[in-house]
């Protein structure tokens, strides 16, 4: 299935003339239940505007590469209780930079039709190579992600296209991101709305157990 979506994965930019807002999306777990959550910022400013969160039930194991069909769900749930509707989405997960050229940020951006960019903090898939001083994941000649330093007393972040966005253009969006921490400002926000929220569910979850 990863295989046959990456055929429909489209890595040119469609993005408005003027980017308004940009969503970051991660997931927390507790027990057998999955929380999702998206936080949407004002692209500027990267003040939090809204955000959402929603909870499922987990129905697939965590297998290595295929983070998509655990983690879509909940995603796509909080996403579509958005008011605002953001013009590009960061993901906490690979895009392109896939062994099937189709991690979670692909999916969820062909899942939703919107462009999407992949932000991980660890390489999965691509040898990393400097080309005029900037880091390019390669696999078989082709760039399929960038190693991008947004602190330089940190650790790279991993950056590669989902889907209706260019390397470029999204490697740009990233860096735009950073505040004070080398993780974009969108991707920050969400991970800690489902760790709260995951607190939530914890106390009557481990009650009831």
């Amino acid at each position: 299935m990863q295989l046959q979506l990456s055929e429909k994965i489209s890595q040119k930019d469609k993005l408005p003339d003027k980017i308004n807002y940009v969503a970051g999306v991660d997931v927390a777990y507790v027990g057998d239940l999955a929380v999702g959550a998206v936080a949407v910022l004002d692209y500027t400013s990267l003040e939090l505007l809204e955000f959402q969160t929603a909870i499922c039930k987990v129905r697939v194991p965590y297998i290595p590469t295929l983070l998509s069909f655990r983690e879509m769900s909940p995603t796509v749930a909080c996403i579509q209780k958005l008011k605002l509707q953001p013009d590009v989405f960061l993901v906490d997960g690979q895009g392109v930079a896939h062994p099937y050229r189709c991690g979670f940020a692909s999916h969820l951006g062909l899942a939703i039709g919107k462009p999407a960019i992949g932000v991980a903090k660890s390489c999965l898939f691509g040898r990393p190579l400097d080309v005029g001083g900037f880091v390019f994941l390669f696999d078989n000649g082709q760039i399929i992600g960038a190693v991008v330093k947004t602190k330089a007393e940190s650790k790279p972040i991993f950056v590669s296209v989902g889907h209706l966005i260019s390397l470029k253009t999204a490697i740009n969006i990233v860096i735009h991101c950073i505040r004070d921490n080398r993780i974009p400002e969108p991707l920050l926000l969400a991970h800690k709305i489902a760790s709260e929220k995951r607190l939530d569910v914890q106390r009557p979850y481990s009650y009831g157990k």
